[in-house]
């Protein structure tokens, strides 16, 4: 009798807030001609888009996606089209629970967040590019409202991939990181979205958020090391140099030193 193969491991680098910076692109570009970096997600309303879209045309074998800002981002329609949901700037709140519950209780915040997701898939279109997969930025697809929503549009656009960011605990405590009951109780509500997802290709598991903006070398060879059967996804947050927007957004994020560890690590 002849013993089954051991089941395959498929293993995908990510970047995630493609558009947001031009250090970001550059990054995103660099990490993809070094043969690291095969997918990245774009904000499509984000400041260095056009920059991002000009890269992205020159990259054969960089595979887009739509990456979904519905919080702590600009919006595509703006202010005056979203009163509810954004600020004067026409930006959404960094309150991301505040926003959440807005989004599933009032009906006049979901017509305008429905016209948004639209917007953002629109603009997408708009540039040409193929659409590979969506995901949302802070994973703010795992709230349900915008999971349907981001789904059903999707969808019309040609989507066929999401992202669930579902990372196991039982892999991050064998690379020796400590977990606790958020660890599972958000690996066990991914399952919602897995089912919302149902007909759509989407990864085993995916990786970053326990580590999100401490994505080091050393980290990456531990994930390698203990990653379970099926297809992973490992996601990163790479920009050449840190400008003052990023110090901005997002503080305590290592930009440049998980830029070296996709480059270089693992």
């Amino acid at each position: 009798m002849i013993a089954d193969a051991a089941p395959a491991r498929e293993v995908t680098f990510s970047a995630d807030d493609f558009g947001l910076t031009v250090g970001v692109n550059e990054a995103v570009e660099q990490a993809c001609r070094a043969g690291r970096l095969s997918q990245a997600s774009l904000m499509v309303a984000a400041p260095a888009a056009a920059d991002a879209v000009a890269r992205a045309k020159a990259l054969s074998g960089l595979k887009i996606g739509l990456h979904l800002v519905l919080v702590d981002g600009v919006s595509i329609l703006g202010h005056a089209r979203l009163p509810h949901i954004t600020g004067p700037d026409g930006r959404f709140s960094t309150d991301q629970a505040g926003l959440g519950v807005r989004y599933f209780f009032s009906p006049v915040a979901r017509r305008e967040l429905r016209a948004e997701i639209e917007a953002q898939f629109a603009a997408f279109a708009a540039t040409g590019l193929t659409l590979h997969h969506a995901d949302a930025h802070k994973h703010f697809s795992l709230h349900p409202t915008i999971a349907a929503m981001m789904i059903e549009v999707g969808r019309k656009y040609g989507l066929k991939r999401l992202r669930v960011p579902a990372e196991p605990p039982a892999v991050l405590q064998a690379c020796g990181e400590r977990v606790g009951f958020a660890d599972y109780a958000l690996y066990a509500w991914t399952r919602l979205l897995r089912w919302q997802a149902r007909g759509l290709e989407v990864p085993d598991q995916v990786f970053g958020i326990k580590w999100s903006g401490h994505m080091t070398a050393a980290r990456i060879d531990l994930l390698l090391r203990h990653l379970p059967p099926g297809r992973s996804e490992i996601y990163f947050h790479p920009a050449t140099e840190r400008d003052e927007s990023l110090r901005v957004l997002m503080p305590d994020y290592e930009h440049v030193a998980e830029f070296e560890a996709l480059c270089g690590g693992g």
